[in-house]
């Protein structure tokens, strides 16, 4: 069996995510490649897809948005994520016991005794006006009926997993900034949630994971898992593992893989890109030795924004009072520094700041 080394999956990863070279995508088929965006910082998507788009035009998101062709909605991992709308009625039901089992392992002790299913009616009813509404103001008209759980859990529990909720524009437009009101899903679409088949090779599964590999792979199947947290895909690996083709990684484990997806040559140069916080090109992984160190696995998790140098994280970035700052997180030659410069700068013009003052810390983070 074929072994894959780490710079060969950087350079696959690269090409799957946009990464390696702009594209001519408009933004709805982009999102839909991308299997959805990571978003629970509303304005970091259009970071991440100005990187990876030519000519991105932040108002062709917002009319997506405002077009209902995307949606931000609780989906994968129980995270917020941008979707399409298409995705989000076909893999909503599919992620529906997963969202439930996050919420109350996070809140076990305080929704002990509480019957989700009554919670989960009671919540429909109270939306079934069409009312956008807060989390607050759908927990105020519940609460009476369980005053237990504090308001806060009660209102988690409702709008990440018990009602398919949308977060509504203006939440999510480019340089707005707004609060969450929230409306079932389907009446946000006027369209019905697909139901979950009953079928023991699990289709919707079996999508998800051609989709993932389409936009990830080679993959083991623990990357998947941890993309989606769903646990129970294995019966839809094995459904289409005769499409698959297989490989190593050099420590042994089974990549799956599409047959004919891109996997460029190892020593394909790979451009300076800026990733926003929490980009699923790191954190769609288990294994995310593909693109990041061990030493920096944290910043991944905790919303720092990289920069990639050569197709791995290198640098965080940050902005603030229209300054660009970049720290090294490894010595970086003066031609990565100039290569790193001129993407800074173009990154400031897209967010419309001075391009005089991008920095490069000299001290490594």
């Amino acid at each position: 069996m074929t072994v894959l080394d780490t710079r060969a999956l950087n350079r696959a990863t690269l090409a799957r995510q946009y990464l390696l070279d702009r594209r001519c995508t408009p933004v709805r088929d982009a999102v839909a490649h991308l299997c959805g965006m990571q978003a629970q910082e509303p304005q970091e998507p259009f970071t991440g897809l100005w990187s990876r788009l030519h000519a991105f035009d932040p108002q062709e998101l917002d009319e997506a948005l405002s077009g209902r062709e995307v949606v931000r909605t609780h989906l994968m991992r129980r995270t917020v994520h941008l979707v399409t709308a298409e995705d989000a009625l076909a893999w909503r039901a599919r992620h529906d016991t997963m969202l439930r089992q996050r919420v109350t392992a996070t809140y076990r002790r305080e929704l002990a005794g509480v019957d989700l299913d009554e919670v989960a009616a009671a919540g429909r009813a109270v939306m079934a006006d069409g009312r956008p509404r807060t989390m607050a103001e759908l927990v105020r008209s519940l609460e009476d009926r369980w005053p237990a759980p504090p308001r806060r859990v009660l209102g988690e529990l409702l709008v990440a997993a018990l009602v398919p909720m949308v977060q509504l524009p203006p939440r999510g437009l480019w340089n707005t900034t707004a609060g969450v009101r929230n409306l079932p899903l389907a009446t946000w679409l006027g369209r019905n949630i697909a139901p979950l088949p009953c079928d023991e090779n699990d289709p919707v599964g079996q999508q998800l994971v051609r989709r993932y590999l389409a936009a990830y792979g080679p993959a083991s199947t623990s990357d998947i898992r941890s993309w989606c947290g769903l646990a129970g895909l294995p019966a839809a690996i094995k459904a289409i593992r005769g499409e698959l083709v297989t490989f190593r990684d050099e420590s042994g484990r089974e990549l799956l893989d599409l047959p004919d997806a891109p996997r460029p040559h190892p020593d394909t140069p790979a451009p300076v890109r800026f990733l926003p916080a929490f980009d699923n090109a790191i954190l769609g992984y288990q294994n995310r030795s593909r693109i990041i160190d061990d030493a920096h696995l944290g910043m991944s998790v905790a919303g720092q924004r990289a920069v990639l140098v050569d197709g791995r994280v290198a640098a965080t970035w940050t902005q603030s009072d229209e300054r660009l700052d970049i720290t090294p997180l490894r010595p970086l030659s003066a031609p990565e520094q100039e290569a790193i410069h001129a993407e800074a700068q173009a990154l400031a013009v897209f967010h419309h700041a001075d391009t005089n003052r991008v920095y490069i810390a000299t001290d490594i983070g």
